[in-house]
């Protein structure tokens, strides 16, 4: 996959350069040069049916690159050998690339030095599109052309610039990487030549691989001569040319694990001699001097510990490990952003909780308030009605006790001329034959009023029920007060009706009174004829007067009243009545 991704940076360049109003579709013509011109770099037979045959239903317009990388897939990258030179590759799609996008104003480097750019940054760049370098890879790029120009490196310089690539975007496209190195923004003091053979070397170690490169004398294996070639090792050879610009290449000595490395005494007039050991011949070179010497044959064994380890090379090592730590710590990032977004909704949900809580407290505050307003009000005007009832009632009672204390007076006088009277009858009994039966028509009356009396006694029974009822009521609850009103009314109403029939019954006993007023007529023409008993009746004319049943005038008839009996005297009354009223009808 890491190898497809190398393939596809460069192609993803040369197809953006055709898709000129950057629509992402790119028409077929195009595509159709693209792809010849690739297999034809990549030494891959070209197969102009398969590309009309994979967009035979798009005639009509562009062609987009989701349409264009099932084709670049299938019949390109899946058929790519390793045996074609990538650095023609990568001039091929640079060409079709920097036409468009280059901008050469101001540039303090040639082209050269710009495509070599262009590869490092296809290097170092994120392996997702749009392509771009992240800050980290600019500064690992920057920190090595430095230290290719054997300059230092300024810490402060690129804070700065750092600063300022954060507040943009944070990253940088291959042409902004270009302009940046191009401009000189990070090799003041460095003329066009040093930066040129900084960005080569750079150059040279990341996208060729090339650990180390230099002159370094070589003994012939025929003549046995030394002869100055140019050396670069390479993670699985060391190459030799006739000079520095690679024109004319001498030869290769592959190096393997089995391959070693050893340093050489003195010998010949030749000082600072080592020689690599293959399974096949030895190589004797001579370095320029002690330093250069041990710097060789401590690159040539790192190479061989690698190849006997099977790992790639260290700045490729570095580059994966520098993405993991990024993808890594971006995923952590992730991971915490949706931790905190989910903190922050459980958060805004507490909130509306809390707000939704604190509401419908104030609300059931506030109605716990009206509530206790409305239960006091109507708790007060219950007291209110409770407190005029209560001085109704009082005024009631002290009315009913003072008619009980003043009918209590007239009943024990009355009960006074009552015995008196009687004591008079008994004496005149036997004088008084008219007397008699005036007295037994007197006493018809009076079993008559007894009648009236004992029903009046009935009445005032059930009157006192209805007070011992309303007095009751008063001590009941507030809940059954309603009740219990409408239960007082409706006594009220027989209240009201007992009192008519006591009406009734003053009428009545009026008319007794009458009756007995024309009886204590006759009794007093009989006691006027009546000529031996004259002096005493005269002499108890008062007294006879005393038990009269009251003033003539209209009065009221109660149970204290004046023709009132006790229940012993009513009782042997009413069996004298009886005895009497059953003689005559004996007798017929």
């Amino acid at each position: 996959l890491g190898a497809e991704n190398e393939l596809l940076k460069p192609i993803w360049h040369a197809f953006t350069a055709l898709d000129l109003d950057k629509s992402g579709k790119v028409s077929k013509s195009q595509l159709k040069v693209l792809s010849h011109n690739l297999c034809t770099v990549m030494r891959i037979p070209h197969d102009p049916v398969a590309l009309e045959e994979h967009f035979k239903h798009d005639d009509q317009g562009p062609v987009s690159t989701q349409g264009y990388m099932p084709y670049l897939n299938k019949f390109i990258l899946d058929k790519v050998q390793d045996n074609f030179d990538r650095q023609d590759f990568n001039r091929m799609c640079w060409t079709l690339c920097a036409r468009k996008n280059l901008n050469r104003t101001h540039l303090l480097i040639s082209d050269e030095d710009a495509f070599k750019i262009w590869c490092i940054f296809n290097f170092l760049s994120e392996e997702k599109y749009p392509l771009a370098i992240v800050t980290e890879e600019i500064e690992y790029f920057l920190r090595k052309l430095t230290e290719a120009m054997g300059g230092s490196w300024v810490e402060e310089r690129f804070e700065d610039y750092k600063l300022e690539l954060s507040i943009k975007q944070q990253s940088l496209s291959a042409w902004e990487l270009i302009t940046l190195v191009g401009r000189g923004t990070f090799s003041k003091g460095m003329d066009r030549q040093t930066l040129s053979m900084g960005i080569t070397e750079v150059f040279h170690e990341l996208i060729l691989d090339v650990f180390k490169q230099g002159y370094m004398m070589k003994k012939g294996h025929k003549r046995k001569n030394w002869t100055e070639r140019w050396f670069l090792l390479r993670p699985d050879s060391i190459s030799y040319y006739v000079s520095e610009d690679l024109a004319e290449k001498k030869g290769d000595i592959l190096l393997d694990g089995n391959c070693c490395v050893e340093s050489l005494p003195d010998k010949e007039g030749k000082k600072c001699l080592f020689y690599v050991k293959c399974s096949d011949k030895s190589y004797e070179i001579n370095a320029s001097d002690k330093k250069r010497k041990q710097e060789w044959i401590q690159a040539i064994q790192m190479c061989l510990s690698l190849l006997q380890l099977g790992r790639t090379v260290p700045h490729r090592e570095s580059l994966q490990k520098r993405r993991d730590l990024r993808q890594k710590q971006q995923a952590e990032q992730e991971e915490l952003e949706l931790r905190m977004r989910e903190l922050q909704t459980a958060n805004e949900n507490k909130q509306h909780q809390l707000e939704a809580m604190r509401k419908k407290l104030e609300e059931a505050a506030t109605n716990a308030a009206e509530e206790e307003r409305i239960r006091l009000q109507t708790q007060t005007e219950q007291q209110d009605r409770y407190r005029m009832d209560l001085e109704r009632e009082k005024m009631v009672r002290q009315e009913m006790e003072e008619q009980v204390a003043q009918k209590s007076s007239e009943l024990e006088q009355y009960l006074q001329r009552v015995h008196e009277l009687e004591d008079m009858y008994h004496r005149l009994e036997d004088a008084l034959e008219d007397e008699k039966r005036a007295r037994q028509d007197e006493e018809t009356v009076r079993r008559l009023q007894a009648r009236l009396l004992e029903e009046e006694a009935v009445k005032r029974a059930e009157l006192e029920q209805i007070h011992l009822h309303q007095q009751r009521a008063i001590s009941e609850t507030e809940v059954e007060k309603q009740e219990l009103r409408k239960e007082g009314t409706a006594k009220e109403n027989a209240l009201q009706a007992a009192m008519l029939q006591l009406e009734q019954l003053e009428k009545e006993r009026q008319g007794a009174l009458e009756q007995y007023q024309e009886v204590v007529q006759k009794l007093e023409d009989a006691a006027n004829n009546t000529r031996t008993w004259k002096h005493k009746v005269a002499h108890h004319e008062g007294l006879v007067r005393l038990v009269q049943p009251g003033s003539k005038g209209p009065q009221k008839i109660t149970n204290w009243g004046p023709a009132a009996f006790t229940e012993a005297e009513l009782s042997l009354r009413k069996k004298d009545w009886q005895e009497r009223k059953s003689q005559p009808a004996e007798n017929q």
